[in-house]
């Protein structure tokens, strides 16, 4: 006769407490043993003792480390335990990356799209770069655990479908995830890409250490991934950080979501590369970049009066939230301060100033890796985990 586990007995409680411990360590990628105590609550001691119990089942492993000039022991999740793959679909590119449950990248591919790709080729491409991967990897295909899957469009929770029309033409009305999920034959668990650029930055780069955050993508369109008390806030439909659709000329071009004057109207690929056709002839943002970094004056100024018109929109997002910080990434975050200052500049004058000082405005940490790190942390957050012999899993 099995013995049921009473709900507050020990048992259960320290089964409550190893999921918590996992958790944690699946959420930020590698945590102290005195950080996983303030994060999980558990007692420093409680903590020690799990520790080295799911060290002894080859759930987790222990690297010596240092904090404040002090010895430390670093638990991460345990190598053996199988590996996740992200899939970033952006405008014209596809990326594919494959990673241990550390989130240490153990290989990614890129290639690019076709204006306008269709979503069963792209999903077919995808599907097969990540059979690829894991051919040259070595790995079978039941070590693949999950797969986080990165947007350029807000996804419905609810239905795994774009929220918006007109975002990517021909992929609205899909399930997403469970295409790609049909394909690869494994969980798929899709979101926008600035969602999980945000997490990327606020687990392993410019935003650790914040609870509330906004990450600001700039590439093709413009976005945003907002982070409130350390979680994602998606809104209604996905469609939380939309900032490229609000309407910053009411008597501009119509944008492709259908109202006039949008700021992707003003500050997308398009938009600005439109700009400089007559003089540069056809560049890519890309070329963009390039020249700008090389000095051309019509580029610099180009993306200087981006940064502008976008931290205008993100400084009232900042007067709304009141965010710790404003972290940038996406493409043309690639031109430093000649896109940063001016920014900064507009979100200091428009947000609303108090005591603290202005809203700090940091450059992304992890540059065009973000999205397809935060596909992958995405991938091991939805993981489940065997913790016991009796599977208990987290």
């Amino acid at each position: 006769m099995t013995r049921s586990r009473t709900p507050g007995s020990a048992t259960s409680m320290r089964e409550a407490n190893r999921a918590r411990i996992v958790d944690a360590v699946k959420r930020y990628g590698g945590l102290t043993q005195v950080e996983l105590a303030s994060a999980t609550g558990v007692s420093t001691a409680t903590v020690s003792t799990i520790v080295r119990e799911l060290l002894a089942a080859g759930v987790v492993e222990t690297h010596s480390t240092s904090r404040s000039g002090r010895r430390a022991t670093r638990v991460t999740m345990a190598r053996q335990l199988g590996l996740v793959a992200g899939v970033q679909v952006g405008p014209r590119t596809l990326r594919v990356a494959l990673s241990d449950l550390a989130l240490d990248v153990v290989a990614d591919q890129s290639m690019p799209l076709p204006l306008d790709h269709r979503v069963d080729t792209t999903l077919d491409r995808a599907a097969l770069l990540v059979a690829d991967l894991l051919e040259q990897v070595g790995a079978d295909d039941d070590e693949l655990l999950a797969l986080g899957l990165a947007l350029p469009a807000p996804v419905d929770g609810a239905t795994g479908e774009l929220a918006l029309r007109g975002a990517m033409r021909g992929w609205e009305d899909t399930e997403l995830a469970t295409m790609l999920s049909r394909r690869i034959e494994r969980p798929v668990h899709g979101d926008k890409d600035a969602n999980l650029g945000a997490i990327a930055e606020h687990d392993l780069g410019a935003a650790r250490g914040r609870r509330d955050v906004a990450y600001v993508r700039i590439g093709h369109t413009t976005t945003a991934g907002l982070l409130l008390d350390g979680n994602l806030h998606r809104g209604r439909g996905g469609t939380a950080g939309e900032i490229g659709h609000v309407q910053v000329d009411p008597s501009g071009p119509v944008c492709r979501c259908g109202n006039r004057g949008c700021l992707d109207t003003v500050v997308s690929a398009p938009a600005l590369l439109g700009l400089l056709r007559a003089s540069h002839g056809d560049l890519t943002l890309k070329d963009l970049l390039l020249r700008a970094a090389d000095g051309d004056p019509g580029c610099r100024r180009v993306l200087s009066d981006a940064g502008r018109a976008v931290g205008r929109v993100v400084g009232d997002l900042a007067t709304t939230l009141g965010p710790e910080a404003v972290v940038v990434g996406g493409e043309l975050a690639g031109a430093g301060d000649v896109l940063l200052e001016p920014l900064r500049e507009a979100v200091a004058s428009r947000a609303v100033r108090t005591t603290h000082g202005p809203v700090p405005v940091l450059a992304g940490e992890l540059g065009e890796r973000a999205e397809i790190l935060g596909a992958l942390a995405l991938a091991r957050r939805q993981t489940q985990i065997e913790l016991t012999q009796g599977g208990t899993t987290s």
